[in-house]
């Protein structure tokens, strides 16, 4: 037998659903001693569920064969999120079924008086989130004097979510003499608290390697202007033309912004926040597992534990909290052998922070650009080239249509509207700023660096073409983004117009300087441009006044020596002589 010391039913569960081998949590669960309580350290898509719902049979059905009639449950099954407890709920019903397996699932945003009315007839396994699981035992419909076994899923995602009370009355209901399963991706103070005090001698397994990265995913972080995030992200999901993409936002109001802006150029996008109703989310899910949906907009919570299948792109739009974040955000994919990518979306701006971010999780990504309109056009034409549809033998049917097409019609006419019809179905990529940086590494695409030295790009002298003609009549405001972070006027003329509400012509003179950029706007947009500021405090990067900056430093002649007390840098006034 492939699952050592399976009760017969659920074997015959795993051989119907095509399993073969046990993961590498699945056999240390399997392995360990009977009866005893477990802490566990997994990797996301390892198999875990499967894992608790073999190594708990034991206690569940001992040698009977299948349950007997339901009554008060005989396992608890708690999980953070509502869409992690219909996911295990799922896994557990198939892997049951042979077993006769009565199951009840309990989760906020439904109907509380439908879960307790099966409550009350009887069951044998209950799965549920914190919050509604204490909410039937304080009113009396959860009985847990029968439980034998407790599973707390994703408890330290539990703790971060404030649920320590609920659980702790939730598992203070329990009896004292049940076996416990603590699964958590890290081990922080409260969790190891939490196992001392409802746990006995819990055995420890970790199949998590601390010392590298998920193995499966691809790390890219590309640096973009700070004011085109949706272009970004519009071309990044362009280029991979990937099956399943999670787009990861900070906030809820990130999630509808980028969801809408998303639908309106096309493509086929569903939202996960936690303001949606239960149907709402439910319906997202199932399209992206129906495959009508092929990407999804969402916060960290709401994405918190999700399985979907084909799910090869994670996009950070916005960059995670810490590493923890980072890396459960990641492990939604390249999950069960499959190979996956996950993007950083990094704006010059916040390329430190990224790089702390990546380091502490000892993830060594590969830095560039976003794609560009060019390259993903280019990929467009190499796909359609290599299209399954070209190479699939015609039915009698298509080729009698195809015949009668190119009757007095040219071929290369035919062609042509085909891939026109083609180019129709996608959505246009974004023209975006090219940073013109390479590492030296290959892009992010996995393209090998060009031969021969890099074109040198042009350099203008920034604050010439930009009301000269006004300079020193308007107000001047400053951001800490310089030459340092590639600052250039040809994004940030579009980021303080869509900040300060302005158009191009309000904006005087632009003075970049290593570590900030000072601007003028001119006095007919000074008053619109403080209101639209004041109204969007705290955006990124932030905005606020400044004096106006000294005379330019005009640059030395050819062949004359170098100043004794350089500035500190291309514009910046001479620092003065203290000695």
């Amino acid at each position: 037998m492939p699952f050592p010391n399976t009760h017969p039913a659920l074997a015959r569960a795993l051989k119907a659903q095509g399993y073969e081998e046990p993961t590498a949590v699945q056999s240390a669960i399997l392995e360990a001693p009977r009866g005893a309580d477990l802490l566990v350290s997994a990797q996301t898509g390892s198999g875990k569920t499967v894992a608790f719902g073999l190594a708990a049979a034991s206690e569940l059905l001992g040698e009977a064969p299948a349950f007997g009639a339901p009554a008060a449950p005989l396992a608890l099954v708690i999980a953070p999120t509502r869409e992690l407890a219909l996911q295990v709920s799922r896994e557990l019903e198939w892997l049951y079924a042979p077993a006769n397996a009565l199951m009840v699932t309990c989760v906020g945003g439904m109907d509380a008086r439908r879960e307790q009315r099966l409550l009350s007839a009887g069951c044998h396994l209950v799965v549920g989130t914190p919050g509604r699981l204490r909410d039937h035992l304080e009113r009396g419909n959860l009985d847990l004097s029968a439980v034998r076994v407790v599973v707390l899923d994703e408890a330290d995602e539990m703790l971060d979510l404030g649920f320590r009370e609920d659980l702790e009355e939730i598992l203070d209901g329990t009896p004292a003499e049940r076996r416990t399963f603590l699964f958590s991706a890290t081990l922080p103070r409260e969790i190891v608290a939490l196992a001392r005090r409802y746990q006995r001698d819990a055995v420890r397994i970790d199949t998590v390697r601390r010392d590298e990265p998920h193995g499966d995913i691809e790390y890219k972080a590309m640096r973009i202007a700070p004011n085109e995030l949706e272009q970004a992200v519009v071309n990044v999901l362009r280029y991979f033309d990937a099956p399943g993409a999670l787009i990861f936002c900070a906030t809820r109001e990130a999630v509808r912004h980028l969801y809408g802006s998303l639908r309106e150029r096309g493509f086929q996008a569903v939202q996960l926040s936690g303001e949606l109703s239960q149907k709402e989310r439910t319906d997202a899910l199932q399209a992206l597992r129906d495959g009508h949906a092929r990407a999804c907009v969402a916060t960290d919570v709401a994405a918190r534990g999700l399985d979907l299948p084909a799910l090869d792109l994670v996009i950070h739009a916005e960059l995670p909290q810490n590493k923890q974040a980072l890396l459960h955000r990641s492990g939604r994919t390249g999950r069960a052998g499959r190979k996956g990518v996950s993007i950083l979306l990094v704006p010059y701006t916040r390329q430190r922070k990224a790089e702390q971010l990546l380091a502490s999780a000892q993830i060594a990504a590969v830095w560039s650009p976003p794609p560009m309109a060019d390259e993903i056009r280019a990929r467009d034409q190499q796909r359609l080239l290599e299209s399954p549809m070209l190479q699939e033998a015609p039915s009698d049917e298509d080729l009698a249509l195809g015949r009668r097409l190119l009757l007095g019609t040219d071929p290369e006419v035919v062609a042509a509207a085909l891939v026109r019809l083609h180019r129709s179905r996608l959505p246009e990529p974004e023209d975006i700023f090219d940073d013109g940086r390479g590492d030296g590494r290959g892009d992010a695409r996995g393209n090998e660096p060009p031969a021969g030295p890099r074109p040198m790009r042009e350099r203008r002298p920034y604050g010439a073409e930009y009301g000269a003609e006004e300079q020193g009549t308007g107000a001047w405001f400053r951001m800490p983004i310089g030459r340092a972070d590639k600052a250039d006027p040809k994004w940030l003329i579009p980021l303080i117009c869509r900040r300060g509400h302005v158009t191009k012509k309000d904006i005087g003179e632009i003075r970049i300087f290593p570590r900030e950029t000072k601007f003028e706007i001119l006095p007919g947009a000074e008053a619109r441009f403080r209101e639209a500021l004041g109204k969007s405090a705290g955006g990124d990067p932030p905005i606020e006044a400044a004096g106006q900056p000294g005379p330019r430093q005009a640059p030395p002649h050819k062949g004359a020596p170098p100043p004794r007390k350089p500035g500190a840098g291309y514009g910046a006034p001479a620092r003065k002589n203290r000695s």
